[in-house]
C-alpha cells in the first residue's frame, strides 16, 4: 500500500529506531524502512551494550553532547520501560610506565568532558577492587557512572513506544531508489513505494550508499569489525568494573567487561573490512583475545568459551557523527554511527528533532507518552522461569511463554535472530544445539499462524 508520512526514517538499526520513536512521540507521522526481515539485523546487534559517560569522547564533539543527552534519557526513562542497568564503573588499567604516564590526560580530557567524578586509582586500591587483575596492573583512570545495559532491549522498548504513538514499521523493505518533487519524496523499496515529506538517512552500514539517493555522499563507510569472545558464566565473579586499556594514536583496545546476561567478554576488535552485512569472525583473532583476557586476569584459565561474536560498525573518514540537514532536499543524514551509538541514540533523536524544527518545521505538541515496557533479559533481575513454566532453552533459562510472546504483538520476530535477541534463547553454552530444534518449531508454528 502506498501512503503518505512526514517522516520517513531509512534503517532499523537503534538510531533509527530512536529517531522514529522521537518523532513519532512528537506527533508526527512517521514510518521506518528496514531492509532485514527483523529489526536490529544490522550493526546494531553486535554492539558490546556498554553505557558510556563520554569521558573519553572528542571534546566539542557532536558524538559527546548526544551521548551524554542520551545516557541522561536512558537514566530518565528506564524505569518506564524496564530498561537494565548494571552499575559497574569502568578502569582505565595501565600495565606499563608508558601506559601510566598517560592517565593524567585520561582525567583532564574526562573532566574537560564534564565528566568531573573521574579520578586516580593507585595501585593498592586497585589490587583492593579487582583482585583478581594480573599483578601487572600498576594503576587506572575510575570512571564511576559507565554501566552495563544490555543491547536489544533498549531499541526493542523504542519500537514498541514508537508503535504505540502511530508509527509503522516496515521490514523487508529495502530502499532502492527515490524521486524528490514537490517538496516530498517517494522512496521506491521492495516493500513498495513510500511518500513522505522528509527523509531520515540512518541506514548504518549501508548509509552512504542510502545518501547517494539525495546527493553524492559526503562520506564513506568503511564497516570496522570487531570480534569478542564469551566466557562462562562462572567467569563473570572475576572482574566487577569494565576494564578498559589506556588508548593508542590507533585504537582505543579490548575491553573486558560483564554482560547483562552473566558472562564475561572480551572485545571488540577493529578491523577495517569491505563486508557491509556478514560480520564473520576468525580463529587466530579470537585465540588474541582469549589469550589477553588470560594475561590481565590469570584465573580465567580452565574456564571455557560460551561465545564468539563479531559486529560491524559503520565507520568513515571522519572522527566525529555525520549528522546534519539538507534544507532544500528534505533529507538529514545521520552518517558514522559507531559503537557509542547505544548510549547516544536517544541524544541524537533529540539532536535530529532540533534539525527538523530548524529547518523544517515547528513539532506539534506531543501528545501524553504511552510507555512500553519490555520483558527482563538481564540476569541481575527476576526472570519468568523463577515464577514456573515450561523452560525451552535450559542454558539461560528462556521459557516457552517468552519464545511465544516474542513472536506475538505488534512486532513480532521476524526471524531465528530477532528471536533469539528478544529472549536469549539458543545464546548459551550449547549454543542452540539442545533447544534449536524446539525453538525453530515454536517460530515455524507461529508463522503458519499468522499467515
Amino acid at each position: 500500500m502506498h501512503r503518505s508520512f512526514d517522516i520517513a526514517v531509512i534503517g532499523g538499526g537503534v538510531v533509527g529506531l530512536a529517531i522514529l520513536r522521537r518523532f513519532a512521540m512528537a506527533g508526527l507521522s512517521a514510518v521506518l524502512l528496514e531492509r532485514g526481515a527483523d529489526i536490529l539485523s544490522g550493526a546494531s546487534k553486535g554492539n558490546s551494550a556498554l553505557l558510556h559517560t563520554g569521558f573519553d569522547a572528542p571534546t566539542g564533539s557532536t558524538e559527546l553532547t548526544c551521548m551524554q543527552a542520551g545516557y541522561a534519557e536512558y537514566i530518565d526513562i528506564r524505569d518506564k520501560l524496564n530498561l537494565p542497568l548494571v552499575e559497574s564503573s569502568a578502569l582505565v588499567v595501565a600495565w606499563s610506565d608508558e601506559e601510566r604516564a598517560k592517565l593524567d590526560g585520561i582525567v583532564a580530557k574526562a573532566h574537560a568532558n564534564g565528566v568531573t567524578d573521574v579520578r586516580h586509582v593507585e595501585r593498592n586500591d586497585l589490587r583492593r577492587r579487582e583482585p583478581h587483575l594480573a599483578q601487572g596492573a600498576r594503576a587506572a583512570v575510575l570512571v564511576p557512572r559507565e554501566h552495563i545495559i544490555d543491547a536489544w532491549s533498549a531499541p526493542l522498548a523504542y519500537a514498541h513506544q514508537a508503535l504505540a504513538h502511530g508509527a509503522v514499521i516496515l521490514r523487508n523493505a529495502e530502499v532502492t531508489g527515490g524521486d524528490f518533487a514537490n517538496g516530498a519524496w517517494t522512496l521506491a523499496s521492495t516493500a513498495g513505494p513510500v511518500t513522505a515529506r522528509v527523509v531520515v538517512n540512518a541506514a548504518g552500514n549501508f548509509g552512504d550508499l542510502v545518501e547517494a539517493i539525495a546527493r553524492p555522499s559526503p562520506f564513506t563507510i568503511t564497516p570496522r569489525r570487531g570480534q569478542f569472545v564469551v566466557f562462562d558464566k562462572e567467569a563473570s565473579r572475576l572482574v566487577d568494573a569494565i576494564i578498559l586499556p589506556v588508548p593508542t594514536e590507533r585504537t582505543k583496545g579490548v575491553v573486558l567487561f560483564r554482560t547483562a546476561f552473566g558472562n564475561l567478554a572480551i572485545g571488540p576488535t577493529a578491523e577495517d573490512v569491505t563486508e557491509r552485512e556478514v560480520a564473520a569472525t576468525d580463529t587466530a583473532t579470537l585465540e588474541r583475545l582469549k589469550a589477553r583476557a588470560l594475561e590481565m586476569v590469570p584465573s580465567l584459565a580452565g574456564i571455557g568459551v560460551n561465545a564468539i561474536y563479531a559486529g560491524l560498525r559503520p565507520a568513515t573518514e571522519r572522527k566525529d557523527y555525520v549528522i546534519e540537514a539538507l534544507a532544500d532536499r528534505h533529507w538529514i543524514t545521520v552518517g558514522g554511527i559507531r559503537s557509542t551509538g547505544l548510549t547516544a541514540c536517544l541524544g541524537i533523536a533529540q539532536h535530529v528533532a532540533g534539525l527538523y524544527a530548524s529547518q523544517f518545521g515547528a513539532l506539534p505538541q506531543a501528545p501524553a507518552p504511552v510507555w512500553t515496557p519490555v520483558p527482563n533479559l538481564a540476569e541481575e533481575r527476576p526472570r519468568p522461569y523463577m515464577q514456573g513454566g515450561e523452560i525451552v532453552c535450559h542454558c539461560e533459562r528462556v521459557t516457552r511463554g517468552e519464545i511465544v510472546a516474542a513472536l506475538e504483538g505488534p512486532l513480532p520476530a521476524g526471524d531465528l535472530g530477532g528471536l533469539k535477541r528478544r529472549t536469549r534463547a539458543m545464546m548459551g553454552r550449547c549454543q542452540g544445539f539442545n533447544c534449536s530444534a524446539h525453538v525453530d518449531a515454536l517460530f515455524r508454528e507461529k508463522r503458519h499462524g499468522a499467515a
